[in-house]
């Protein structure tokens, strides 16, 4: 009777064929909020004393496994998070490659400072011993997201979140509306985490109302826990040039905590929309590809920080920038980070030549280098005085489109 069996349900029978291990997902969050509050940065200005918090900062991480492969996508509540601390985390990691590990900034502008910046007197704006603290935290919320993998299916979505949420300061209409959407759900088919890709600055409150503060994203987070989501993690998109919140009211902006809360909920239950009705996918593959890309240095700027900031960043010879640019399948969906602030056009663009049925960018990921605009535009309008000069110069949005064109390209397709 045996011998009439294929070969491989023989070995099934037996219980000797490989068996395919179930994709599994975990997700961890530490709180990082300053006791006592720090000043807060919402750029390379001076920063600001914080006297009050609204919200709490946090870091987190949603990590993915299939099979031998694990990729971490971390969030953190900061203006930006450069990899001169992105790499000290990264070696506090168990059981991740380093290359495998995206960490991401939300970009609040009521945050203390993580860049370094020199603050013109021989010292800086940051704290070191809480970037210290931050560092340690960031490692253990991804281990802990390690150890609590789980099997799991997933759920995506794309699609117009609506309502008023974002704008394009410089002109109103040029933003992206859609959202993407990942949900892990559990053996339960309840959705234990919610990842939510969407370009915004989160600065309603900004760094100058002495607030510490997450702005928009820390109730983004709370309504998705409170409406079942699971834990909620936040990764902004192609938000230069300048998409920011939509807090315009007739008599002028509202710069509170009660419009942060109006944004964030609004986001939540447009993303929430969005992936309610969408099928599962019970056993996502992933895939993860990795490139090393150059820049030059052209902001003095920018040079400035690179040489006199404490944090240790590093140029090469030629004087030349070097960060990571990854590229993430993930079920149907694919995933491209941007190590800064693209302009809107430039995620249209991209999204537009990526290969996945959802298409997500992750912004100020692995680095924030400024803003990249292309160099058509890039000091062509009186506008775009801001943004080119606190860009690494006028070939950075050419030379990222180019190498991430490239690694589209030669990676499989989801």
């Amino acid at each position: 009777m045996f011998r009439r069996l294929p070969f491989l349900l023989a070995l099934v029978w037996f219980g000797l064929a490989p068996v395919q291990a179930a994709f599994r997902a975990g997700v961890a969050v530490r709180v990082v909020t300053p006791e006592p509050l720090l000043p807060v940065s919402g750029g390379m200005g001076p920063i600001q004393p914080a006297t009050i918090k609204q919200g709490e900062l946090t870091v987190r991480a949603l990590v993915f496994e299939d099979g031998d492969l694990k990729v971490a996508l971390v969030s953190t509540d900061f203006l930006g998070f450069p990899a001169v601390l992105g790499d000290r985390v990264r070696a506090l990691i168990k059981g991740i490659p380093g290359d495998n590990v995206l960490i991401g900034a939300t970009h609040t502008h009521s945050a203390p400072e993580a860049y370094g910046f020199p603050d013109g007197k021989g010292g800086t704006g940051s704290d070191l011993n809480y970037l210290d603290r931050v560092v340690a935290q960031t490692a253990e919320a991804v281990n802990e997201a390690v150890a609590r993998l789980q099997p799991a299916a997933l759920k995506i979505a794309t699609g117009e979140a609506k309502g008023q949420i974002a704008y394009n300061y410089y002109a109103p209409d040029l933003y992206d509306p859609r959202a993407s959407v990942i949900q892990a759900l559990g053996a339960d088919g309840r959705p234990f985490a919610t990842l939510v890709n969407y370009a915004v600055h989160p600065e309603v409150i900004g760094s100058g109302r002495g607030i510490c503060s997450p702005d928009l994203v820390g109730p983004l987070y709370d309504r998705i826990a409170a409406a079942g989501g699971g834990t909620g993690i936040f990764m902004n998109g192609a938000q230069g040039g300048m998409v920011t919140a939509d807090n315009r009211r007739p008599g002028g902006e509202v710069n509170s905590w009660s419009e942060c809360v109006r944004i964030g909920q609004l986001l939540a239950d447009e993303c929430l929309r969005l992936v309610q009705a969408v099928p599962s996918q019970p056993n996502p593959r992933l895939q993860v590809e990795m490139r090393r890309v150059k820049f030059p240095v052209d902001s003095p700027g920018l040079l400035a920080v690179l040489k006199n900031s404490p944090l240790g960043y590093q140029t090469d010879a030629a004087g030349m920038i070097s960060t990571r640019v990854h590229l993430v399948n993930l079920g149907n969906a694919q995933i491209l980070t941007i190590p800064g602030e693209a302009l809107p056009n430039i995620g249209y663009y991209l999204k537009r030549r990526m290969r996945g049925a959802h298409n997500l960018l992750f912004g100020l990921t692995n680095d924030a280098f400024g803003y990249l605009l292309t160099e058509v535009d890039w000091s062509s309008f009186k506008r775009y005085e801001y943004v080119s000069r606190t860009s690494l110069g006028e070939q950075t949005g050419e030379i990222f489109i180019r190498e991430a064109l490239k690694l589209v390209a030669e990676a499989p397709a989801p």
